[in-house]
């Protein structure tokens, strides 16, 4: 008997692939994001995969450059409602633990580097490059500094976080914390 296989446009296809390899992310972790797992899970074969990404390193950039997208938006929409007064700044600090820990950015970047692919964090790096240069500066002042503590703080919580707080007898959430806390002074307006 054989399987019948709903068809789809290339780019469906592929955004199929990109949600279920997050899916497999978050689930299993980098290791899993492989081209005959996705395909298992959309009921695609190994080879039409392979013609949309090349490799299962390809898949990986590909996951990577769609997630950076995605985080950067929802980062950039946060930065312009707090700046305008209608958001919390703390969006700005969850959004970004966020992306790292639970939507297994950290993971992903982690795995990048472990494995020689350093050409997979490009798509993350150009995203955060991209959105620093859209906002522009704050009051006055460069973003570059506190986007470059706030990514490395929430990277490094979500790589050893839970693990360091315990060690060091602090709240889970003490990385945050502090990253909220430099944010919030960095955003507070200057005395003249």
């Amino acid at each position: 008997m054989s399987i019948s296989r709903t068809r789809l446009s290339p780019e469906a296809s592929r955004d199929a692939a990109l949600e279920a390899a997050r899916i497999l992310l978050i689930e299993e972790g980098p290791q899993a994001v492989t081209l005959k797992a996705v395909a298992e899970r959309i009921g695609r074969t190994h080879g039409n995969l392979l013609h949309h990404f090349g490799s299962a390193a390809g898949l990986q950039r590909a996951l990577a450059a769609s997630m950076a997208e995605r985080i950067t938006a929802g980062i950039g929409e946060a930065v312009r409602a707090a700046r305008a007064g209608d958001a919390d700044p703390r969006l700005i600090v969850d959004l970004t633990f966020d992306a790292f820990g639970r939507e297994g950015g950290g993971a992903l970047a982690s795995w990048a580097i472990l494995t020689g692919d350093r050409a997979a964090l490009d798509p993350i790096v150009e995203a955060t490059h991209r959105l620093v240069d859209r906002l522009g500066p704050h009051d006055g002042r460069a973003v570059e500094g506190i986007t470059l503590s706030l990514v490395l703080t929430a990277l490094g919580d979500a790589l050893m976080g839970a693990e360091m707080a315990q060690a060091l007898g602090l709240p889970r959430d003490a990385a945050r914390d502090m990253a909220a806390e430099r944010l919030l002074a960095f955003a507070a307006p200057k005395d003249n």
